[in-house]
């Protein structure tokens, strides 16, 4: 309970300015008193009670002098300092002159003194002069900190406030991001599913019920990632490959040996973070556009390095290239490629390139290139794997 108590006051003078101005009235002229005593009353063996009464009073009576100056240095704080040092200053030799009165009167009357001391008025001025020019400098010293305090705490709350408001865009951009990010991500389901239902139907319709059924048991694994994975986070290349090879296989019961694969993809690039379902829709429009349409089929390949702190993805088919691409995509049915844009843009920003080219010696290639932010756990598991492989 003391504890508490002593707490609360402290922090009650620290907040009010008049408890304040009242401890450091009370500490100033009790240290003066106890100076006093200590440098005259026993230097000069003088400690008897009318001497010890004078010291005690010459404190009463400063303490009742002072009092006024706090009105006065008020009303000198709004004016300029080099006015306000020299009203002080004359402030000061007026108040140690009446002081300096005081205290030789209540000397005389107390200690019954015989002598002429008004010879020695300059010396006691002087002291009187110093006093209440370190009184002075004291409440000018606490008024400056004070309002530095002040102009501290309105940085500290105007910096705190600007940082709240920075915390609400952030998370409100954040917030507006996470759900493009979904909404980009849930819109190559019905597509990919859209197609994927068609392929069925069309075999269904042809009664190759086997290689349906295939399909159906296929889409469901594949549907079940995507489902599993938040669209928000990213996934380390070496997921995303084994995510395609379920996209693959169904495409692979359609094609049969009219689709050639060919992935290389380098130990250093597996364990990549990149968007989760990245490659797949780049992939379905290689078929859709490369294998599909034509009689003998195609290739379609995927390469994945890292250069310096980048990370260099390509995909590239053997069709028709990049004319009837450009055409599609302008026709609007280019939807796997402009939400894959739309992903990269999103996360990376300007921090990305996504290009499409012509592959050689003929088909279109697009090309990836973002940030290298290697998923370390992945990365080591692949090298244990590694070394238990050799």
């Amino acid at each position: 309970m003391t504890s508490t108590r002593k707490t609360t006051l402290a922090e009650a003078i620290y907040n009010n300015r008049d408890y304040q101005y009242y401890l450091f009235q009370l500490l100033f002229w009790t240290g003066l008193i106890l100076i006093t005593f200590f440098s005259l009353t026993l230097w000069y063996n003088t400690v008897a009670w009318p001497y010890i009464n004078h010291t005690l009073s010459q404190g009463l009576l400063g303490v009742l002098m002072s009092f006024p100056l706090r009105g006065v240095y008020t009303y000198l704080w709004e004016r300029n300092l080099l006015l306000r040092v020299l009203l002080s200053l004359v402030v000061v030799a007026l108040v140690s002159g009446l002081w300096t009165v005081v205290r030789m009167l209540t000397f005389i009357w107390i200690v019954q003194e015989n002598k002429n001391l008004w010879a020695e008025f300059g010396g006691w001025y002087f002291a009187s002069f110093f006093i209440f020019l370190c009184w002075t400098a004291l409440y000018y010293g606490v008024k400056y900190y004070n309002l530095m305090q002040e102009e501290h705490a309105k940085a500290l709350a105007a910096g705190a406030e600007a940082q709240a408001e920075t915390y609400k865009r952030l998370k409100a951009e954040a917030v507006a991001k996470e759900a493009q990010l979904k909404m980009l991500r849930y819109q190559l389901n019905p597509h990919f599913l859209f197609n994927t239902l068609n392929a069925i139907y069309a075999l269904i319709k042809l009664k190759d019920n086997q290689t349906a059924q295939q399909m159906v048991q296929q889409l469901s694994k594949f549907l079940r990632y995507s489902l599993d994975n938040d669209p928000v986070h990213r996934v380390n290349l070496h997921q995303e490959l084994e995510a395609l090879k379920l996209y693959l296989n169904i495409e692979q019961v359609r094609f049969a040996e009219r689709l050639q694969l060919d992935i290389a993809i380098t130990e250093e690039a597996k364990p990549a973070r990149i968007p989760s379902l990245l490659l797949q829709p780049l992939v379905e429009n290689a078929i859709k556009y490369a294998i599909s349409p034509s009689e003998n089929g195609g290739t379609i390949g995927v390469r994945a390095r890292v250069e310096g702190q980048r990370l260099c993805i390509e995909v590239w088919d053997t069709g028709p290239g990049l004319s009837i691409s450009e055409e599609e995509f302008a026709q609007g049915r280019g939807v796997g490629l402009r939400n894959t844009m739309e992903r990269l843009k999103t996360l990376y920003e300007d921090d990305h390139r996504f290009e499409l080219g012509t592959a050689e010696p003929n088909g279109l290639k697009i090309t990836i290139d973002i940030p290298y932010e290697p998923d370390t756990e992945t990365e080591r598991e692949l090298k244990d794997l590694s070394l238990v492989v050799k």
